[in-house]
């Protein structure tokens, strides 16, 4: 599955180092010009003819019934991750929610920080922005699409709008980003995007896709993403291996991402006592746990050569708050003074406050290594 991910990764590259896709930038104050410096892949096929099937009507459907029909395969929003190219999610943690194994979490919007909620709510001002914009008429489309194809039925699709009336582009997708996500869009679209809106035009046979994206509140991009069938190609293989390990129940490849560690720990939350995974004769296993020491003490020596390092340069500020130097500066200050509660003590004093108010806090494993 690595081979596959890095396949992908490569094609999108390729796809991305041809002339930028952006067709406008919108800031406010800002004249309006479209220039359609596009991205068009030679491309010989002929236009599809295939429609996309409609598996299910969401038009008066709640958000739980939703993720229910998602489930029966992978969604355009679920492609990136699916080929391992999500920043925010791993492919283990797509395949224990996809196998039901944990539920999707839902966003607290009590909570104020909701980037899917918010992104929801902004979702038609954005469409009705590029509208405006381009001349675009768009329409919602109220189905989860199901990829005509019955060897390709595990895509599914979710379009945010369809472009109406225009032979250039046949797809809106609608986005919005924060401050964090932001610097992603500096170059164009982002790959785990350009994953999703190839897999839509994928699913729907459609030629051409536009990007509308929201950047912290105030500036406007306007994408053009062209099909590519070299990148659909590779796309569909990842996702068909992802779909056999849904379908067998068998975990996908993990990756270094904290929700890889995480469905780790919720996948396997416990250990079985004095038992032994004897893994001496598997020489891949054995290749990996040598160097996985050489790694632990590279991180030691580096480690090591930083610290002392910072101590050099706190030697040097004495007292000082901050030191400039010619490519940054660092900063070094003692935190506000505070009052904390000594449990210990209390609890020393008054045991009975344990029972009372009890704490329970799970354990986790945790991951230590042993050398002969």
């Amino acid at each position: 599955m690595a081979f596959l991910c890095r396949k992908i990764f490569t094609a999108m590259l390729i796809y991305k180092d041809k002339p930028m896709n952006q067709i406008v930038s919108i800031t406010r104050n800002q004249h309006i010009h479209l220039p359609l410096n596009e991205m068009n892949e030679s491309n010989t096929a002929a236009k599809r003819t295939a429609t996309a099937k409609r598996l299910a009507n969401t038009k008066n459907m709640d958000y739980q019934e939703w993720l229910e029909v998602r489930k029966q395969g992978i969604g355009s929003s679920d492609a990136a991750t699916a080929c391992g190219l999500n920043p925010y999610m791993s492919m283990l943690e797509l395949w224990m929610i996809k196998t039901g194994r944990v539920q999707q979490q839902l966003e607290d919007e009590n909570k104020g920080v909701a980037p899917l909620y918010w992104g929801k709510q902004m979702e038609p001002l954005v469409a009705e922005f590029y509208s405006l914009h381009t001349n675009n008429k768009v329409r919602r489309v109220n189905a989860v699409l199901q990829h005509p194809d019955p060897d390709k039925s595990f895509m599914l699709a979710n379009l945010d709008y369809s472009v109406v009336g225009s032979d250039d582009v046949q797809i809106l997708e609608c986005k919005t980003a924060g401050e964090r996500g932001a610097k992603l869009w500096r170059d164009g679209v982002p790959l785990y995007v350009l994953c999703q809106v190839q897999h839509q035009l994928a699913v729907t046979g459609k030629q051409a896709a536009h990007v509308c994206v929201l950047i912290c509140g105030h500036e406007t991009k306007i994408f053009k993403v062209t099909r590519s069938e070299s990148v659909i190609e590779h796309i569909v293989k990842a996702e068909r291996y992802f779909w056999e390990c849904v379908e067998t129940d068998t975990p996908p490849s993990v990756d270094a991402s904290e929700s890889a560690a995480k469905a780790i720990l919720q996948l396997y939350p416990a250990h079985v006592p004095l038992t032994v995974e004897d893994l001496s004769q598997n020489e891949n296993a054995n290749l990996m746990f040598d160097q996985l020491i050489k790694m632990k003490e590279e991180i030691q020596h580096k480690q090591e050569c930083f610290d002392q390092l910072k101590h050099q340069i706190q030697m040097m500020m004495k007292e000082a708050e901050r030191a400039t130097f010619s490519r940054g500066s660092v900063v070094w200050k003692k935190a506000k003074d505070s009052i904390g509660l000594d449990t210990k003590a209390l609890i020393k004093h008054q045991p009975e406050l344990i029972e009372l108010y009890p704490l329970e806090k799970q354990g986790s494993r945790r991951f230590n290594i042993y050398t002969d």
